[in-house]
């Protein structure tokens, strides 16, 4: 290196000097200056909630769907009628979307003994679609005999929610196993209605659900209690202190504590933490069915596998006489009552209302006897008050626009602020 360049080298590393001391000089302050600025920790944000448009005049349909209950709990067995062994399914009152997939597994080794795969079901709602693909994914080669598609038909009606202890049964009327029978089947289906989770069109997805109340919580109750799953043949709801019920109330079977260990808890929630005008809310997270797209999933996934669907209508039992299979797996629900003379069947009935689609609503919730729920098809508002007997016993099909108007009206006020003016 010259002389020349080692001189300007030098001149450099200067400049470059002078320049740093002075920039640091503005960063010198005395003993007494202030403390520097606390720097805030990020938050996380949290989504706001988007309220539901809550008015009578935008109410789009009413349905009204009839539960099959049954006081024993569902049928689920097989018998011989003519030359055919028919597997019922039916009777699982307001849990047939809920418990169809383990209902279905039972199904299939009742209908598949002695290595029979020519097989009929008769039915297109939720029971026999997941019976009929469950029996097709086993190997069998199947048929579906029904009077009506599922856009038709009652499980189309349905709420379309994770209830699988929904008037399942009279606690008083089943036998020693069911409660484990019940356990079998809502694992199995919990888990595989999961495989529907994050798929397109979201035929399953899970929403927060927020329980809202105007009376305050009892002192020292912020949380669900934990524990462990209640112990076999066991209804936590029930202990040996407990009355009766009045005359001509049923006590429903409540089995839900054994799953405490796969379902989302709730928890309590403080004012600042929702927008609702309330005393009290909790929040958790529901399983929910996107009924018209679980629907058109099975049906075309049933087709595209080889399935077949026939539109037949029964009469009486003698009519599978017509079937060629020889085995017939019965998921008529509620028909099964007319169709086999099932006097056990005991309608509960039920009523949505519609409003227009709020895709920019994700959540469902409970408040002053109203249940609200956010589908793709809607807004769906269900009057619940009078708990699991409201609409026992009734056999009415009809939509009443006077209970629609009703339940909108009880729940309308936990959205009036954000629609006024």
């Amino acid at each position: 290196m010259t002389d020349a360049m080692l001189k300007s080298r030098r001149l450099v590393l200067m400049g470059l000097g002078g320049l740093g001391a002075s920039s640091l000089a503005g960063c010198v302050t005395g003993a007494a200056s202030a403390p520097a600025l606390a720097v805030p920790t990020p938050r996380f944000i949290v989504p706001p909630l988007a309220p539901m448009n809550l008015r009578a005049d935008r109410i789009t349909r009413m349905t009204v769907c009839l539960r099959p209950f049954r006081a024993a709990g569902p049928r689920i067995e097989a018998e011989r009628i003519g030359d055919k062994r028919v597997v019922h399914n039916y009777g699982h009152g307001g849990s047939g979307w809920s418990l169809s997939w383990g209902s279905a597994q039972l199904v299939r080794d009742l209908a598949m003994q002695g290595g029979t795969t020519d097989i009929a079901v008769i039915g297109c709602g939720a029971l026999g679609l997941t019976a009929a693909t469950t029996l097709q994914r086993a190997g069998a080669k199947v048929t579906i005999y029904a009077a009506d598609r599922l856009p038709q038909t009652r499980s189309a009606r349905a709420t379309g929610t994770w209830t699988p202890s929904s008037r399942i049964a009279d606690e008083n009327k089943v036998d020693a196993g069911f409660p484990d029978l019940w356990e079998k089947m809502a694992r199995a289906s919990w888990a595989r209605h999961q495989t529907y989770v994050g798929q397109p069109g979201e035929p399953v997805a899970f929403l927060d659900r927020y329980i809202l109340s105007d009376t305050a919580p009892p002192s020292g109750s912020s949380s669900e209690p934990s524990g462990p799953p209640a112990p076999p043949s066991s209804n936590p709801a029930i202990t040996a202190s407990t009355p009766p019920p009045p005359p001509g109330v049923i006590r429903f079977a409540d089995y839900e504590g054994r799953l405490r260990d796969i379902t989302p808890r709730s928890h309590a929630l403080t004012p600042d933490q929702h927008p609702f005008p309330v005393a009290s809310a909790r929040q958790t997270s529901n399983m929910q069915f996107n009924i018209a797209e679980l629907g058109h999933r099975l049906m075309a996934d049933f087709i595209a596998e080889g399935g077949r669907i026939e539109q037949r209508t029964f009469n009486t039992p003698a009519d599978l006489a017509t079937l060629t299979q020889p085995v017939v797996v019965n998921c008529t629900g509620y028909g099964a009552r007319a169709l086999f003379g099932d006097d056990s069947i005991v309608p509960v009935r039920g009523q949505m209302t519609w409003l227009p689609p709020q895709p920019e609503v994700r959540y469902s919730l409970y408040y002053n006897g109203v249940g609200l729920i956010s589908r793709p098809d809607g807004i769906g508002v269900q009057a619940l008050r009078g708990g699991d007997m409201f609409g026992y016993g009734l056999d009415n099909e009809s939509a009443d626009r006077a209970e629609a108007e009703a339940a909108i009206e009880r729940a309308a006020p936990l959205f009036a602020k954000a629609f006024s003016a």
